[in-house]
């Protein structure tokens, strides 16, 4: 099912590589003070039959994610690849998009979750959360699982200090803006060297600029082999900066593991199935 945030508008495609599989799923913006500490809130819910199982996929933002579930507390690391979990039974998890402020202020070095999810102590975060979710108004529960992640995250975090929120004007343009496609463009919008953008993004997300960078343009570009069955694969390289086709399948296949044109003729990447 396709999932809806706190307004009801759709949520962000961008990462989403196969919409059909999707449990329900809802994200919650976060409210203007904490914008700048956590991009949104997203909780996903399943209940599947005995015996069978839901594999989600996902080509994931360039950014780590506090997960709060029934058992413990997470911290994900930025991702690599594409990466996948297994849904069985029946359950929920509650997480937070952090923002590179938010993720300088947990740990020295990111670079160290990078392909890693690890245990976080935040047993106050744990126990108010998994009691909201204990409810049966399944919306009340969701609300009160935010308010219970807004509350914690007001008591952890500090305002963002001025490397914090350069790494956060880094993520917003690199969102943003699809003709970024390399290094030095994104230092001369920021009006640092390129070596200060380096340095920065291993600080405060973990991975080499270019990385973030090529991450956003292949989720954009997934996106468009979805969406328009009539772009060609070409095209939608030259939009995104890529120098051809084969450099665009390249990627495609180095971080998928499948062609751009595997996965548009797969029926479950379209969000309309």
């Amino acid at each position: 099912m396709s999932g809806i945030d706190g307004t009801g508008a759709s949520i962000d495609p961008r990462g989403v590589l196969y919409p059909a599989r999707l449990p329900t799923f809802h994200r919650v913006e976060a409210p203007p003070g904490l914008s700048g500490l956590v991009r949104w809130f997203w909780i996903p819910e399943w209940r599947l039959a005995p015996g069978r199982s839901s594999r989600q996929e996902l080509l994931p933002f360039p950014a780590s994610n506090l997960v709060v579930g029934p058992d413990a507390v997470t911290l994900a690391g930025p991702t690599t690849s594409a990466s996948h979990r297994d849904l069985t039974g029946s359950g929920w998890v509650v997480g937070m998009l952090l923002r590179p402020a938010a993720l300088m202020t947990l740990v020295d070095d990111p670079g160290t979750l990078r392909d890693v999810e690890v245990p976080f102590a935040a047993p106050s975060l744990h126990g108010d959360v998994v009691a909201a979710m204990a409810g049966q108004d399944r919306d009340a529960a969701r609300s009160g699982a935010v308010r219970a992640c807004l509350a914690w995250c007001a008591d952890r975090f500090s305002t963002a200090d001025a490397d914090g929120l350069l790494a956060n004007r880094m993520e917003e343009v690199v969102a943003g803006d699809r003709d970024i496609v390399r290094v030095e463009q994104l230092a001369a919008r920021l009006g640092v060297g390129v070596r200060a953008v380096q340095r920065l993004a291993q600080r405060s997300v973990g991975l080499p600029p270019l990385t973030i960078i090529r991450r956003y343009r292949l989720q954009e570009a997934a996106q468009r082999l979805r969406d328009d069955a009539d772009v060609t694969i070409a095209q939608v390289a030259a939009d995104l900066g890529y120098a051809d086709h084969a450099h665009l399948t390249s990627d495609f296949r180095r971080v998928l593991g499948l062609t751009p044109t595997g996965y548009r003729r797969d029926p479950d990447s379209r969000p309309d199935r």
